[in-house]
């Protein structure tokens, strides 16, 4: 069948294999939010953005609809915990987590750092310090004017906006005023591609390639878990 066919096959199951790890993760942030706020997205802001997160990564939308029932069901009956970790070179990991079996979760999230030299899951609280959570937002702005535009959202709680390589903007607010930013680019019809709240690190470090790889075996492990929904490190 030739090389092209062989290339475009790769590609495909590249692209399967991505969707089964993310759309997992995305159906449960949509239940999560559904059983929190609400299922009406017009009345639940968060599941609102949930759901354009969702969109965004190409989800189906019957998937989109069936992770919003599962919120009335026991299906729906996650629990959010996290954990918080060392590795070498003085690296941090600070893991979220969304779990319909925190025994099972724990055991996974344990071998992973076991695993791996110079690794180790802490108590909780230990690194927590070290994050600081923010919202975040990645909009396009084109066709208007970045100053109007944040001059227009300090009102809404923007604490930043700045500028990424491919010309989009990332749009930061306090944890707190997450709900008030959302609501302010909607009210200037600014829909974001991905809105959610992160930890950033008050002391990032840098590492080198050689340091970077070994970490990243581990990172791969932990993003790579059903049950983890976000990983946050303090490199810069």
């Amino acid at each position: 069948m030739g090389r092209a066919f062989e290339y475009r096959r790769a590609a495909k199951e590249k692209r399967w294999d991505k969707m089964s790890k993310i759309f997992p993760k995305l159906a449960t942030a949509i239940t999560l939010a559904a059983k929190e706020g609400g299922q009406d997205p017009e009345m639940n802001a968060k599941l609102r953005l949930a759901i354009a997160n969702a969109k965004s990564q190409n989800m189906p939308k019957d998937n989109i609809e069936a992770a919003i029932k599962r919120a009335g069901s026991k299906e729906g009956s996650f629990v959010e915990v996290s954990y918080e970790g060392k590795a070498a070179n003085g690296v941090l990991i600070f893991i979220e987590c969304a779990t319909d079996n925190p025994t099972r979760t724990v055991a996974n999230i344990k071998s992973y750092f076991n695993k791996t030299p110079n690794a180790s899951l802490l108590t909780n609280g230990s690194i927590d310090f070290m994050f600081e959570r923010k919202g975040e937002f990645i909009i396009s702005l084109e066709g208007r004017d970045k100053d109007e535009v944040e001059l227009n959202l300090i009102d809404s709680g923007l604490d930043s906006l700045v500028e990424n390589e491919d010309s989009t903007h990332t749009a930061y607010c306090k944890y707190e005023d997450f709900g008030t930013l959302s609501s302010g680019l909607e009210e200037l019809g600014i829909a974001p591609s991905s809105a959610k709240l992160v930890r950033l690190p008050t002391s990032p470090i840098t590492l080198s390639e050689e340091q970077m790889q070994e970490l990243d075996k581990l990172l791969d492990k932990i993003e790579e878990d059903d049950d983890v929904q976000a990983v946050y490190t303090n490199l810069s």
